[in-house]
């Protein structure tokens, strides 16, 4: 994939995920750190992917990073700098990384195949486990909200404040028992549930940005966690892999929703 094309496609997201990303450069992050963009080998190209997914995945912005890269992710990236299993595929010219798309793949069905395995086992149980899904981000409650809906009722979507005690407070009225397993859309924004799936040592699954700290991270997903069409198409892909994995359709066609389905409805306040 050239510069050029990669570059069009990045200042043509939508107003959405810019409302958004001014939002992050208020919140307290690392230092950045810059690559030069012509350091960035050519081997790096993504040809082997499947052309349909890979054109879903650009057109909703998913590889879409930030201007900052975190801790972790930059220790990630010096090891892998120039392989397939780096989780940054190059930074623009202005300072924007770009995410490793074939990761995001990657992770997506391992991810599926993890999430469907607790809930193979969790009804498997005398007393039935429990998935939680958190997302404080506003673009993120219909992707979860309608992700709980496809896959029932052992999956919890906490769409509203993460109540403290939840995970770890037996004696509250909000406290889940038999939560097997915890899914974020956003290690910082979600940082109560993260937190309390720590302490309680419930594995947790993430979506994970650019800017994003992996501590406390059991798996996660390379994907941009601010966008609308982002979000709306990594829960789709995510719960239409689950479905296949348990048995309950058999192959893509068989999903009987759209990727709008699983998009916020939420529309961009317009600015001056």
């Amino acid at each position: 994939m050239s510069e050029k094309k990669d570059d069009v496609l990045i200042e043509d997201f939508d107003e959405d995920f810019k409302e958004d990303f001014e939002e992050i450069e208020e919140e307290e992050v690392e230092e950045e750190f810059i690559i030069p963009v012509e350091e960035k080998p050519e081997e790096e190209e993504i040809e082997e992917m499947d052309e349909e997914i890979k054109q879903m995945f650009l057109s909703s912005g998913i590889h879409i990073g930030t201007k900052i890269l975190s801790g972790k992710l930059r220790k990630i990236h010096l090891e892998n700098y120039g392989s397939s299993n780096d989780f940054i595929y190059r930074q623009t010219n202005y300072g924007l990384y770009v995410l490793n798309i074939r990761r995001t793949e990657e992770r997506l069905r391992i991810a599926a195949k993890w999430v469907a395995k607790f809930l193979i086992e969790g009804k498997a149980k005398s007393e039935v486990s429990k998935i939680i899904i958190s997302s404080v981000r506003r673009y993120g409650k219909e992707p979860i909200r309608k992700f709980a809906e496809v896959l029932g009722p052992n999956v919890i979507e906490k769409d509203v404040r993460f109540v403290p005690g939840s995970l770890t407070n037996p004696n509250m009225e909000a406290y889940i028992k038999n939560v097997s397993l915890v899914i974020i859309v956003d290690p910082h924004a979600d940082k109560q549930a993260l937190k309390e799936a720590k302490i309680a040592r419930i594995p947790v699954l993430s979506l994970i940005d650019t800017d994003d700290d992996l501590t406390g991270v059991d798996l996660a997903i390379p994907a941009n966690n601010r966008g609308k069409k982002a979000l709306g198409l990594v829960f789709f892909l995510l719960a239409r892999e689950i479905l296949k994995i348990i048995g309950q359709i058999r192959t893509d066609k068989e999903f009987p929703y759209t990727r709008a389905d699983f998009e916020s409805k939420i529309v961009p306040k317009m600015r001056d």
